[in-house]
C-alpha cells in the first residue's frame, strides 16, 4: 500500500516548480482557508459548489505577492541575526526536488529522528529517572525547591535522600503514630512496626545481587547538534502609536448610546436581512436607546420582589440569541450595560446534548448565572417538556428564561432613567473562550471603551459610515466592531446572517447595494465568494476603504486574500483595502493592518522554513520549496499598547529577534481575568516577561495572547500559529493548522470536505502523538480512502518531517459541529478518546511514530546456578521453597489408610456402613434426581465389572473410555472398571448441538488413550453413530460401545485385586490452554495419597457434606466428583455446571438449602453466577438464600487466580451472608492435579485476631515481572499488578522455584518455574508421540545445583513464593505460592516475558463494549483479538484505544487488532481461553472478523 501511495502522491499533488509563481504552498492552497474555522461547509452538502471552481482558481493563486517585499524581509532577518546582509537559509530544509518527485518519504525521514529541546525538557527526564531509583519524594517536607526547577536549575538529589529529615508536627519527638500523635513507649512492638510501615513510603527491596535491568527507561531523544538555533539579539518590546484623545470621544459606551439616541434618533444603527437577503428591519439609534432602557428597567425592577430583586448590579446574565437576530441581541446587550448587570453571550442550545453545551453549562454555573435573556422566536424554538417547561440542559444551572421583546416588557415610569457613569474597572461583559473551553474572559468597562477607541483610531472610523458584517456578532471581532465600536461612532451596520451565505456572493452584493465603506469578513467568506463568482457584471467594490479579515492571522488566510484580490481587482477592489487582523478572547485585538494611502507599496511577506519553525526559529527560505510557510503581516501593534514575544513554555523569557514565541501585550484594552479562576488568570493576564539576565522587563503585567509569532521589520506583527494548536512531538513544534493545510492539499475537494478535518494531539507514552480526523465524501470507496490516507501520511512526513500516529475517516456530516457549522475540535478529540467517534476507516502508524520505547532487553549471558545461589545468600534472600504439612507426622484415625486401593475402600465401606449416603445428584430445578449409598455403589459397580468381563472380554489393565454426562453413572462406571481391573478414562460426551467441533476431540482421546472399548448411556451411543457424527468423524473405527442403561443381574465370579499399587489406576486426559491434548498416568499409590491429602487439608469425614459444581472429566474436578467421597466417606452433592445455564441460582441455592460448609466450583461457574445473578441478590435474599454457613468456597483452576472475578463474587454475595474470606482458589496442573487447595480455616484466622484485608493479595511491579523479577509495591502504584495466593499447599507437597533454563534454584524475589515433589504426582504422560526425553524432563527433573537428589515434576507454570507474616496452626510461618502464568503461553517480546492475561486485562478495561480479549504473537507481531458487544460501527473506535493502552501500560506496539463478534474466542471447559486455537483460526482466516486493522 505504501508503494502505490508514493506514486499517486506525485500525481495528486502536481506541484509546480516554476519559480515565478508565488509560494508553491499558497498556490495549491489557494483554495484553502483557515481550515479550522467554523462553517466552511455551508450547511450540509453545499461544499460541492467549490468543486468546479477549484482548478481555475489554482492558476491565479496570488501571483501578486511582491518579491521586493520578500527580499526586504529576508534582509531584515539576516541583519538581525548576523549584523551582515547575507541571506541565510535553513541548512536542513528538505530539497524541493526530492519532494516534488513524490519520493517525499525517505529523504526527509532522517530529519525527524532525534531533534529535541533539552532546555525545555531537562527536568522532565530527570524526574522520570529518579522515580525508578529512589523512594517517592517526601511530600510532607514542603521544601520549595520545585519553584525554580523549570528554568533549568534542577536540584539534583541523591537517590533515597528524600527521607533524610521528615519535619515533626509540633514537637512530637518521642515515638509517634502515623499522624504525629505522641504515644507511650510501652506500646507493643508489633503495633509500632505497623505504624512505621504506614508512615514510611515503601522502598523497593535491596538491590539484587546482579544488575537490575528492569529499570525500563523510555528512550529520551537526544537533540540534534545540527538543529537550527536562535542566534539573534534579545528583542525589545514594541510600542504602538499613542492613543489620540479626541475631544468628542464619549466617557463610556452607554453615554455614546444616550447621546446618539437623543440627538439623532432617526440615524440608522442596524439593518438586518431575512434568509433571502431582503431587508427585514431597521433599528435606529432612537429605538435602540429606548428599548435598551426598557430592558434595563425590567431587569432591575420586574424580576423577583421589591424587597428581594432577582438581579442586582454586577450579577451575571446569559444572552441566548440566534445568529440571525442581531437587533434583539444588541438591545439586550446594551440593556444589560445600562442596568449594570454583566452579559454572558452564549450560543443557543439546540438539543439537550449539543456539542459543547456541557462546557457552556459549566461556565454559566461558575458565573452564577440565574437569568437567561432570549428572543421570542428563540424561546419558542427551545426544546420543551410535555408540560411546556424548558428542560434543564446538560450541565446547565437552573435558569429563569426572560424574553426581551418590547411587547413583553413594562414601560419604565417617566421619571426613571438609567444611571450613566464614566467607564470604570467594573466588569462590562464576559466573553466565552474558544469552543470546548469552560473559561470566560471578563472585560472591564474601561477596557471595552479603550478597545473601541483603539479600533476607531486604527481603522479610522468616522461617524455614520456604513459597514457590512458577516461575522458572528456575539463574540470577538464581530462583537467588538459591529456591536460596540459601531455605536461609539454612530455607524450603520448591515448584518448579513450566516444562513444567507448559502449564496456566498450575498455579502458582496450588500457592499454594492449600500456602498459600504467597510466590511468585516473571514477568509472563508472570501474563498466561497471566489468559488461562486461567475463574472457578475453589476458588482463594484470601489466603495470599500477597509476589508477587515478577522482570521487574517491564520497562516492559511494569505492564499484567500491573494486570490480574492486577483479576481475582484477588476471590480474596483483596491489592493490596500484588505486588512488582516489578529485577535484572541484574552487580549482582544492584538494587531490590525491600517488601510494604506493609495500607491504605497504593500508590505512584504515572510517566507519561512517549516523545519526552522518546528525548532522555534525563523529562517527565511525560497518560495519554490514546498516546506515553507508564507506569512502576511497583521499590521502593527494597537494604539496605546506595548507588545513583546516570550518563550511559549516555562518562564516567560523574552525571545531573540529570530525566535518564534507567544505574543504578549500590555494595554488597558485586554480582558482582566478568567472569571472565578484566579490561578489560571495569573498565568495568562499577569505575566511579567524577563530579560536574559532574569530581571523583569517592565513593571506592568502583560497578557498572553495565545498567538505564536514574531515582530518583523518596521514593527509589523506576523502570526505563525496558535498556542492551542501547538503540538510538541519529539521536542519539535508543529501547528495543527499547518498539518490541516498539508492534508487538504492532497487532492483537495475530491476526497474530504474542506473545513471538516480535525488535527489534534493525544499523549501516549510520554509524548504527543498527532491524530488526523476527516469526514470523507459519501461516495468514496475503501480503496480511494486508503490511497488518500497513505498520501496524506507521506505528505505530512515529507513537508513537516513528523509521523501521524492515527488517521481516521468518519462518514460525512458526523463530526460534532459548532453552532455556526464549523468543526467542534475539543468535542471531536473527546469522542476519539472515549471511543465514540465511529470512524469508517482508520490507519494507525505506531511503528513509525513511537520512537521512545525502551530499548529491547539484551539477554545477559546466563549467570550460573551456583552464583545465583551464592548471590541470594549474600544479599540475604531465601531460596524459594515451601512445603505443606508432613504426612508422616499427622496422626489421624484414618481407617481408609490401611487399604492400598480405592476399590478396597469401597468394599470396606459397603460392609461397615452400607446405607451411608455418598452421592446426591441435583437437577436444574434443584431437586435430587438420583443418589447412591455405599452399598448401592458397590453393587452397581459389581454389575458393570461383570458386564465388562462377559461382553467385553477385557484383559487386566485394558483401557476403557467412559463417555458419560456429569452424574452418578460416571461414578458407577469408574468403580466398575476398577473392580474389573481395567483402566478408566473419563471423556466429556459430544455436545448434541455442536457435534462437528466436540466429537473429533472425543475421537482423539479414545484413539490416543488406546481404549479397547467405550462405555456410555443409550442416548450417547446412538449419537456416536448418528448421521451428524458420520459427517464429523469416521464412525466405523469406534471401538466396541457398551451402553450401561440396563445392567446384567449377576455379579462377577470374583473382583479383581491389583497386585502392585504402582500400576495404573486411571488416565486423566485434558486439553491444555495452548491446545495440547495430554493424558497423564495416575497410579493407585498416587490416587490414594491424593485422596488422603485432600481429606486432611479439607478435614473431610463421613458426617460432612460437600457441594461440587465442577466438570468431572479431568484434574481436581474429577477427583472431587468421583474419588474423595469413597475415600473420606463424606456426602458429595453433585451439581452439573451445565444445569446452571438454565438456572444460574442452582448452585448457591443448593449450598444454602443443604447448609453446606464446603463447596467447590470453577471460574466459569463463578462468572455465570456473577453475571446471571448480579441484579437478583435482593430477590434471592427474600427467598431465604443464606450463605453465612459457607466456610470455604474453593475455585478449582489451572491458571493464575482471577482476582477481579473472585472479588466481585465476594462483594456481590456478601449481602447473602457470604464471608469475604471464604472464597479461595486451588491450583493444579498436568503433572500434579492439585498442589494448593483450601485457604486457612476461617475459625483459626479469627483465633489469631488477624482482621483487616485479606493478607494473601500482593501487588507486584509489572515492569520487573517482565524481567522475571518480583518486586512488591504499594497498592495503586503505577504499573502494579495484584496477585492472589493460589491456596494453601497440600500436605505432603514440596515446592521449589527453579530457573526453567538452567534448572538452578531461584531466590524469593525471582519469578521461575514451579517444581513440585509429592506422593500424588502423576507418574508420566501416556506415551503418545514417543518423545520420551520431553516427558522424563516433565516428571523426573533434578536441580542442577544444591539439592540434586530429589526428583521433581515441572509444572510448566511460572510463579514465586513469599513468606507471609501469618503463622499456620503448627506455628510455622505460612508460605504463599503465587502463580503468574503458563510458561508456554508467555510471550517473548522485545527480549522480555509478557503474560497474555496482563495485556488482555488492560485491553478489556479500555472500552465498555469490549467483552473479552485474547492476545498472541504472530511472526513477531502482537495480535489482539477483541470481542465487541455493540454495534459494528463501534468496531473501529476500539483500534486506537487498544493500541494506546498496550503502549502506555506494557510498552508494546500492537501489530494487528482484530475485532470479532461475541463468542469467537474459544474457551475450554475450565473457562480458560484457548489462545493457540484462536491463533490457528486467525492464520487460516476462519474468524469472520468485523474488522482487522494492521498497524503500520
Amino acid at each position: 500500500m505504501r508503494g502505490s501511495g508514493a506514486k499517486g502522491h506525485a500525481q495528486g499533488l502536481q506541484w509546480d516548480s516554476n519559480p515565478h509563481t508565488s509560494s508553491a504552498r499558497s498556490r495549491f492552497l489557494a483554495s484553502d482557508t483557515s481550515s479550522g474555522s467554523e462553517g466552511e461547509g455551508q450547511g450540509d452538502g453545499d461544499e460541492e459548489e467549490g468543486g468546479g471552481g477549484e482548478e481555475e482558481e489554482g492558476g491565479v493563486g496570488g501571483a501578486s505577492s511582491s518579491r521586493e517585499g520578500s527580499i526586504s524581509m529576508e534582509h531584515w532577518i539576516s541583519r538581525a541575526i548576523h549584523g551582515t546582509s547575507s541571506t541565510t537559509t535553513s541548512s536542513t530544509a528538505s530539497s524541493s526536488s526530492s519532494t516534488r518527485s513524490g519520493g517525499s518519504g525517505a529523504a526527509q525521514h532522517v530529519l525527524l529522528s532525534a531533534q529535541h529541546h533539552l532546555r525545555h525538557h531537562h527536568h522532565h527526564h530527570h524526574n522520570r529517572k529518579s522515580e525508578n531509583h529512589s523512594a517517592p519524594p517526601d511530600v510532607t517536607g514542603y521544601t520549595n525547591n520545585t519553584a525554580n526547577a523549570s528554568d533549568g536549575g534542577q536540584v539534583e538529589r541523591a537517590p533515597g535522600s528524600a527521607h533524610k529529615h521528615t519535619p515533626k508536627y509540633g514537637n512530637a519527638e518521642l515515638m509517634e503514630t502515623g499522624d504525629g500523635v505522641p504515644v507511650s513507649s510501652r506500646v507493643s512492638a508489633k503495633i509500632q512496626q505497623l505504624v512505621d510501615t504506614l508512615k514510611r513510603p515503601k522502598r523497593p527491596p535491596l538491590r539484587e545481587f546482579f544488575v537490575d535491568d528492569f529499570e525500563e527507561l523510555l528512550e529520551v531523544q537526544q537533540p540534534d547538534p545540527n538543529q537550527p538555533r536562535a542566534e539573534g539579539v534579545p528583542m525589545a518590546a514594541t510600542r504602538g502609536e499613542q492613543l489620540g484623545v479626541v475631544t468628542n470621544w464619549p466617557p463610556s459606551l452607554e453615554a455614546a448610546l444616550q447621546r446618539w439616541g437623543t440627538i439623532s434618533p432617526k440615524a440608522p444603527c442596524l439593518s438586518t436581512m431575512d434568509t433571502n437577503g431582503k431587508p427585514l428591519s431597521l433599528l435606529t439609534y432612537g429605538k435602540l436607546w429606548s428599548r435598551s432602557v426598557k430592558v434595563a428597567f425590567n431587569l432591575l425592577h420586574k424580576l423577583g420582589t421589591k424587597q428581594e430583586p432577582l438581579l442586582r448590579p454586577g450579577d451575571r446574565v446569559a444572552l441566548v440569541f440566534p445568529n440571525n437576530d442581531p437587533a434583539s441581541f444588541m438591545t439586550a446587550f446594551y440593556g444589560c450595560l445600562l442596568a449594570e448587570v454583566v452579559p454572558v453571550p452564549i450560543e443557543v442550545p439546540l438539543t439537550r446534548k449539543d456539542a459543547g453545551s456541557q462546557q457552556i453549562g459549566f461556565l454559566l454555573g461558575s458565573c452564577g448565572v440565574t437569568v437567561a435573556l432570549t428572543s421570542d422566536v428563540c424561546h419558542k424554538g427551545l426544546p420543551k417538556s410535555p408540560t411546556g417547561e424548558i428542560p434543564q440542559f446538560k450541565g446547565w444551572p437552573k435558569v429563569l428564561w426572560f424574553v426581551t421583546e418590547s411587547k413583553h416588557l413594562s414601560k419604565p415610569p417617566r421619571d426613571w432613567f438609567p444611571y450613566i457613569k464614566d467607564a470604570t474597572q467594573d466588569t462590562a461583559y464576559i466573553e466565552t473562550c474558544k469552543d470546548g473551553s469552560v473559561l470566560g474572559v471578563t472585560v472591564s468597562r474601561s477596557a471595552m471603551l479603550t478597545h473601541c477607541q483603539a479600533l476607531t483610531q486604527s481603522c479610522s472610523y468616522t461617524e455614520a459610515e456604513t459597514v457590512v458584517n458577516v461575522l458572528d456578532f456575539k463574540k470577538e471581532v464581530g462583537l467588538w466592531h459591529a456591536i460596540l465600536t459601531s455605536v461609539m461612532n454612530m455607524m450603520h451596520v448591515v448584518s448579513v446572517p450566516y444562513a444567507l451565505m448559502k449564496d456566498p456572493l450575498s455579502w458582496i452584493q450588500k457592499v454594492c447595494q449600500y456602498k459600504a465603506k467597510v466590511g468585516f469578513v473571514k477568509s472563508r467568506d472570501m474563498h466561497w465568494a471566489l468559488v461562486a463568482h461567475r463574472d457578475q457584471r453589476d458588482i463594484s467594490l470601489s466603495s470599500l476603504r477597509l476589508l477587515l479579515v478577522a482570521d487574517g492571522a491564520n497562516p492559511w488566510s494569505i492564499s484567500s486574500c491573494d486570490a480574492f484580490l486577483n479576481v475582484f481587482q477588476t471590480k474596483g477592489l483596491k489592493p490596500e483595502v484588505i486588512c488582516p487582523c489578529a485577535s484572541s478572547p484574552e487580549a482582544l485585538t492584538v494587531a490590525v493592518r491600517r488601510p494604506l494611502e493609495e500607491g504605497v507599496p504593500l508590505p512584504g511577506r515572510g517566507v519561512l522554513s517549516m523545519q526552522g519553525l518546528s525548532h522555534g526559529v525563523i529562517r527565511v527560505d525560497s518560495e519554490e520549496k514546498l516546506s515553507v510557510l508564507t506569512l502576511q503581516d497583521v499590521g502593527s501593534v494597537m494604539p496605546g499598547a506595548l507588545m513583546c514575544v516570550v518563550r511559549p513554555d516555562g518562564v516567560p523569557h523574552l525571545c531573540k529577534t529570530d525566535e518564534i514565541g507567544e505574543l504578549c501585550v500590555c494595554t488597558v484594552a485586554t480582558g482582566t481575568s478568567y472569571y472565578g479562576l484566579s490561578g489560571m488568570t495569573k498565568n495568562t493576564f499577569e505575566v511579567y516577561p524577563v530579560c536574559g539576565d532574569g530581571t523583569p522587563m517592565a513593571d506592568a503585567p502583560f497578557t498572553r495572547t495565545g498567538l505564536l509569532g514574531f515582530i518583523g521589520p518596521a514593527g509589523l506583527v506576523f502570526v505563525a500559529g496558535k498556542m492551542d494548536g501547538l503540538m510538541v512531538v519529539g521536542g519539535r513544534r508543529h501547528n495543527a493548522d499547518d498539518i490541516v493545510a498539508t492534508a487538504l492539499a492532497v487532492e483537495p475537494m475530491k476526497f474530504v470536505y474542506r473545513g471538516r478535518i480535525a488535527v489534534f494531539s493525544i499523549t501516549v507514552l510520554h509524548d504527543e502523538r498527532i491524530v488526523v480526523v476527516a469526514e470523507q465524501r459519501p461516495d468514496s470507496t475503501e480503496e480511494e480512502s486508503f490511497q488518500w490516507m497513505s498520501r496524506v501520511l507521506q505528505a505530512i512526513d515529507g513537508i513537516h518531517q513528523v509521523g501521524v500516529y492515527c488517521l481516521a475517516l468518519v462518514p460525512s456530516n458526523t463530526l460534532p459541529k459548532t453552532p455556526l457549522g464549523g468543526l467542534h475540535l475539543s468535542e471531536t478529540k473527546q469522542l476519539f478518546l472515549e471511543g465514540a467517534l465511529h470512524p469508517c476507516n482508520v490507519l494507525l502508524c505506531p511503528h513509525t511514530c513511537v520512537t521512545n520505547l525502551p530499548k529491547p532487553r539484551q539477554k545477559q549471558p546466563e549467570i550460573g546456578p551456583a552464583s545465583v545461589m551464592v548471590g541470594n545468600l549474600v544479599s540475604g534472600k531465601r531460596i524459594a521453597q515451601a512445603s505443606g504439612r508432613d504426612l508422616g507426622q499427622i496422626e489421624d484415625n484414618d481407617q481408609a489408610r490401611k487399604f492400598l486401593f480405592l476399590s478396597e475402600v469401597l468394599q470396606w465401606r459397603a460392609q461397615t456402613t452400607p446405607d451411608h449416603l455418598l452421592y446426591t445428584l441435583l437437577n436444574a430445578r434443584g431437586t435430587t434426581s438420583s443418589s447412591l449409598t455405599c452399598v448401592q455403589l458397590h453393587k452397581r459397580a459389581e454389575k458393570i465389572a461383570a458386564m465388562l468381563g462377559e461382553r467385553g472380554h477385557l484383559q487386566d489393565g485394558d483401557h476403557v473410555a467412559l463417555v458419560y454426562p456429569p452424574g452418578i453413572d460416571l461414578v458407577v462406571a469408574f468403580y466398575g472398571c476398577l473392580y474389573a481391573g481395567c483402566v478408566p478414562i473419563t471423556v466429556r460426551p459430544p455436545h448434541p448441538q455442536n457435534i462437528s467441533t466436540t466429537l473429533p476431540t472425543v475421537k482423539m482421546i479414545v484413539e490416543v488413550s488406546r481404549s479397547v472399548c467405550m462405555m456410555t448411556t443409550q442416548l450417547i451411543s446412538k449419537l456416536l453413530r448418528s448421521k451428524e457424527a458420520a459427517a464429523a468423524v469416521d464412525v466405523r473405527t469406534w471401538p466396541p460401545v457398551m451402553d450401561t442403561d440396563d445392567l446384567p443381574k449377576k455379579k462377577p465370579p470374583l473382583l479383581n485385586k491389583p497386585s502392585d499399587p504402582d500400576t495404573l489406576a486411571y488416565l486423566d486426559f485434558s486439553v491444555s490452554t495452548t491446545g495440547m491434548l495430554a493424558g497423564v498416568k495416575m497410579s493407585h499409590t498416587a490416587t490414594s495419597a491424593f485422596c488422603r491429602s485432600i481429606k486432611l487439608q479439607c478435614e473431610l469425614y463421613p458426617s460432612r457434606e460437600v457441594a461440587i459444581c465442577l466438570d468431572p472429566y479431568c484434574g481436581l474436578g474429577f477427583v472431587l466428583w468421583c474419588l474423595c467421597s469413597v475415600y473420606s466417606g463424606h456426602q458429595s452433592i453433585l451439581i452439573p455446571p451445565s444445569e446452571l445455564e438454565v438456572n444460574p441460582s442452582l448452585w448457591l441455592s443448593a449450598v444454602s438449602q443443604q447448609k453446606v460448609r464446603d463447596t467447590f466450583c470453577s471460574y466459569s461457574v463463578m462468572e455465570l453466577c456473577t453475571r446471571g445473578l448480579g441484579l437478583q441478590t435482593d430477590a434471592l435474599k427474600a427467598r431465604g438464600l443464606d450463605l453465612s454457613r459457607v466456610r470455604t468456597c474453593v475455585v478449582v483452576a489451572e491458571e493464575r487466580p482471577r482476582i477481579a472475578l473472585t472479588q466481585s463474587f465476594s462483594k456481590l454475595f456478601k449481602d447473602l451472608g457470604l464471608h469475604p474470606r471464604a472464597v479461595s482458589t486451588a491450583f493444579g496442573c498436568r503433572v500434579n492435579l492439585a498442589i494448593c487447595l483450601q485457604p486457612h480455616r476461617l475459625g483459626k484466622l479469627a483465633d489469631q485476631g488477624t482482621s483487616g484485608p485479606d493478607p494473601t493479595i500482593v501487588f507486584v511491579d509489572m515492569r520487573a515481572l517482565r524481567h522475571d523479577r518480583v518486586r512488591l509495591v504499594e497498592r495503586g502504584s503505577p504499573h502494579s499488578l495484584p496477585l492472589m495466593e493460589s491456596g494453601k499447599i497440600l500436605p505432603g507437597v514440596r515446592i521449589i522455584i527453579a530457573n526453567p533454563e538452567t534448572k538452578g534454584p531461584m531466590g524469593e524475589s525471582h519469578l521461575g518455574e514451579i517444581w513440585v515433589h509429592s506422593g500424588h504426582n502423576a507418574s508420566g504422560y501416556l506415551a503418545v508421540y514417543g518423545d520420551e526425553a520431553l516427558q522424563s524432563d516433565h516428571f523426573t527433573s533434578r536441580l542442577s545445583f544444591g539439592d540434586t537428589q530429589t526428583v521433581w515434576a515441572r509444572t510448566g507454570y511460572l510463579g514465586f513464593l513469599r513468606r507471609t507474616e501469618l503463622t499456620d496452626a503448627s506455628g510455622e510461618r505460612h508460605d504463599a505460592l503465587y502463580v503468574v502464568g503458563a510458561l508456554e503461553e508467555a510471550m517473548e517480546l522485545r527480549g522480555m516475558r509478557y503474560h497474555p492475561i496482563d495485556i488482555e486485562t488492560s485491553v478489556i478495561r479500555t472500552h465498555k463494549s469490549i467483552t473479552e480479549c485474547a492476545v498472541f504473537t504472530w511472526t513477531n507481531l502482537l495480535v489482539a483479538v477483541v470481542e465487541l458487544d455493540g454495534s459494528e460501527q463501534e468496531a473501529l473506535d476500539l483500534v486506537p484505544l487498544v493500541t494506546n493502552v498496550v503502549l502506555e501500560e506494557h510498552y508494546l506496539i500492537v501489530g494487528v487488532v482484530v475485532v470479532v463478534d461475541i463468542g469467537v474466542i474459544p474457551i475450554n471447559s475450565r473457562g480458560e481461553k484457548q489462545r493457540m486455537h484462536l491463533r490457528d483460526g486467525f492464520l487460516a482466516d476462519q474468524l469472520d472478523p468485523i474488522y482487522v486493522a494492521y498497524n503500520m
